[in-house]
């Protein structure tokens, strides 16, 4: 069951939205909207949705910052229940491409972190043993991870008093593709110590110690690999053991003569088809590589880039959608589970957009004769193959897109619980908007408030920033050439006091947590596109709306569509709210988070990531010292989900080794 834990009770508009939503589920609504302003608690009404219908559940955020942030939320609400986490699992991934014009091959070159890919294997192991399943993933959730039913099939199931080798139980964990290690016990490892054999499944925190005495298994007991301490006891010894695969991607070996013909047969085809066009190298550069393919698959069930012949053990039609997470969850659950889909004006057209990004770069690998055509069938899915998979969907956003209202039945949440107002908003010509702009930065930075300002261009965001440190304002920019570690570290700034005011382009959007932002100003807003939408306009007046003296100045010499939907929507919100607040005689407060501490060395502790430290200044005892500090810290790091940190103290950590 799941069983919701929070000391807080659903508030202000957030009861009807979830009786509204459960009704919709009840009556089969295929698709819903969650019309949520920011700040309205649209995590804790999706967690209660999930409670009130006790349905295994699936959400999607449009990248892997914001799914870790929902990641730890819904952990924090169902610490009793199965949360996964489901992204990409590499810490640097650059996929197989040629470039024909300068005839470079770029090989799969990939990092895999090893915390994400167990919480990979863990959200798919959840999904096919347990009904209390809650995975929170990336859009990476639609590319090919293999069947379901082929993972299902691979298990090493173990018994006390089963009579087994230790032979046949090797040969099973080196089927499911775990590695004998003696020396480094590691996810995805077993090591033989005499009569017993010791498990660390790839996607658990624990070992398994299986004891035999004459070919039968004595006990079962679990461990913890690093210290070896035992978790169980003999008054509570596990009686059945379950192992599952170390990888998505499984090789039956009983189908692998059919499948080894199938895939001769397309190479014989495709490298005459080649010959036929005259692309004699072409030709012969895919008969070596698929040979070479077919070799390493025989001999050890595994070659890097196996995801490139899976159409063929999974016995998929070319053409045919790939299997994805979403057919684990149809696999266990049939219709019976929930799909959210946050912050949905970004996530739907980021999942109607991959399929085309993968099929360009494949096409190029297959007419240069560096992967047959099956390639194409290692994919993300058509968003037309997509949609259909769930049949109860809700897309949560505070402003949803066209595509998703004129299909869906909207609920809205409206009330912050706070009863902080949306900011009040004043249009002004855009003729002699910066030295207006000057005029009110001036006002603000003497009362130590902070103010944003969105220009259409990177350019116009530097040249405005060094325009004003010339007037004697303290500002900074902020677009997307600048790296995300540095974008924290401005922003901390900017809440510090260092500067009064940040400028930047279309980051200023969705995410950012400022309340001691009074002022948030728009330049060009009569630009129609995509920056000077609805949505966009929206979103960046959502900014201001921390702080109880916010107001939003929008620039432009005509209003456009865009900006007179995007204002009365304002407005419209700002009446509700003072309604409520009225009502329930509620006085508004700007709430201030604390300001996370910068991430430097101290004396005694962790040394935590520091970029001023020079290589070049440190002895060889005090290189490696160093480098054992960092990766204790790069694990920390990892396991409170700041895998950029992480990214970057690995970086220092490798700058160190060469130096070294």
């Amino acid at each position: 069951m799941f069983r919701l834990i929070s000391s807080f009770q659903p508030t202000g508009d957030q009861p009807q939205a979830i009786e509204k939503l459960i009704a919709g589920i009840k009556m089969e609504l295929k698709n819903q909207v969650l019309l949520g302003v920011t700040g309205s608690g649209k995590t804790f009404t999706m967690a209660n949705v999930i409670q009130k219908l006790q349905l295994p559940t699936l959400i999607i955020s449009h990248n892997k910052t914001l799914a870790g942030q929902l990641y730890q939320e819904f952990r924090d609400f169902f610490p009793k229940n199965a949360v996964s986490y489901f992204v990409s699992y590499y810490d640097y991934y650059q996929p197989e491409a040629y470039l024909p014009a300068s005839d470079t091959y770029i090989e799969k070159e990939a990092e895999i972190n090893e915390l994400i890919d167990k919480l990979r294997l863990q959200a798919t192991t959840n999904i096919l043993t347990r009904k209390d399943v809650i995975v929170v993933a990336s859009v990476s959730c639609i590319y090919n991870i293999g069947s379901p039913v082929e993972y299902g099939k691979f298990i090493l199931e173990l018994t006390v008093g089963q009579t087994v080798d230790l032979k046949t139980i090797t040969r099973r964990l080196v089927e499911l593709q775990y590695e004998r290690s003696e020396f480094e016990f590691k996810r995805g490892t077993f090591r033989i110590r005499g009569e017993r054999i010791d498990i660390y499944p790839a996607y658990e925190d624990y070992g398994y110690s299986v004891t035999l005495d004459s070919n039968k298994i004595k006990k079962i007991q679990k461990f913890e690999p690093l210290t070896g301490k035992l978790i169980t006891n003999h008054s509570s010894l596990i009686t059945k053991l379950i192992i599952y695969p170390a990888k998505h991607y499984m090789t039956d070996p009983n189908i692998f003569e059919d499948v080894e013909q199938q895939i001769r047969q397309d190479l014989k085809k495709e490298s005459e088809a080649l010959k036929k066009q005259k692309k004699f190298l072409e030709a012969e550069r895919l008969i070596r590589k698929v040979n070479y393919d077919l070799e390493m698959i025989k001999e050890i069930g595994y070659v890097n880039g196996i995801e490139n012949y899976s159409r063929y053990f999974d016995g998929r039609r070319s053409g045919d959608p790939p299997y994805t997470l979403l057919n684990y969850f149809q696999e266990a659950y049939g219709k019976d589970w929930l799909l959210f889909i946050d912050e949905s004006h970004m996530t739907v057209p980021q999942l109607r957009g991959m399929y085309n990004g993968d099929y360009s770069r494949k096409k190029t690998l297959i007419e240069f004769g560096f992967r047959l055509r099956a390639a194409f069938d290692n994919r993300p899915l058509k968003f037309e193959e997509f949609y259909p998979q769930a049949t109860k969907i809700i897309y949560i956003s505070a402003t949803p897109d066209e595509w998703e209202l004129k299909r869906s039945k909207v609920t809205e949440q409206l009330v912050r619980p706070t009863g902080i107002i949306d900011p009040e908003v004043m249009i002004r010509p855009a003729k002699d908007e910066i030295f207006d702009l000057i005029k009110e930065i001036e006002k603000r930075a003497s009362n130590k408030e902070k103010i944003l300002v969105t220009t259409l261009t990177k350019k116009t965001a530097e040249d405005l920033s060094n325009y004003l440190k010339e007037k004697k304002i303290k500002a900074s920019y902020l677009h997307s050439d600048i790296q995300t570690l540095e974008r924290s570290d401005i922003l901390d700034n900017l809440r510090k006091g260092e500067f009064d005011v940040l400028i930047g382009v279309n980051l200023l959007r969705e995410g950012l947590d400022l309340p001691e932002v009074s002022l948030v100003a728009i330049l060009d807003a009569d630009r129609e596109g995509f920056l000077r939408s609805r949505t966009s306009l929206i979103q960046t007046m959502g900014r201001a709306a921390r702080n109880i003296k916010s107001k939003v100045i929008i620039y432009a010499d005509m209003i456009t569509t865009s900006i007179k939907l995007a204002v009365d929507e304002i407005e419209r919100r700002r009446k509700y709210q003072l309604e409520y607040n009225k009502k329930h005689k509620i006085i508004p407060k700007t709430i201030y988070k604390p300001i996370r501490e910068k991430i430097i060395e101290k004396e005694g502790e962790f040394l935590v990531f520091d970029k001023t430290v020079n290589p070049q200044g440190l002895t060889p005892y005090d290189k490696k010292r160093l480098v054992k500090k960092l990766e204790l810290e790069m694990r920390k790091q990892a396991e409170e989900l700041n895998f950029e940190m992480a990214i970057k103290i690995r970086e220092k950590i490798r700058e160190l080794k060469i130096e070294n």
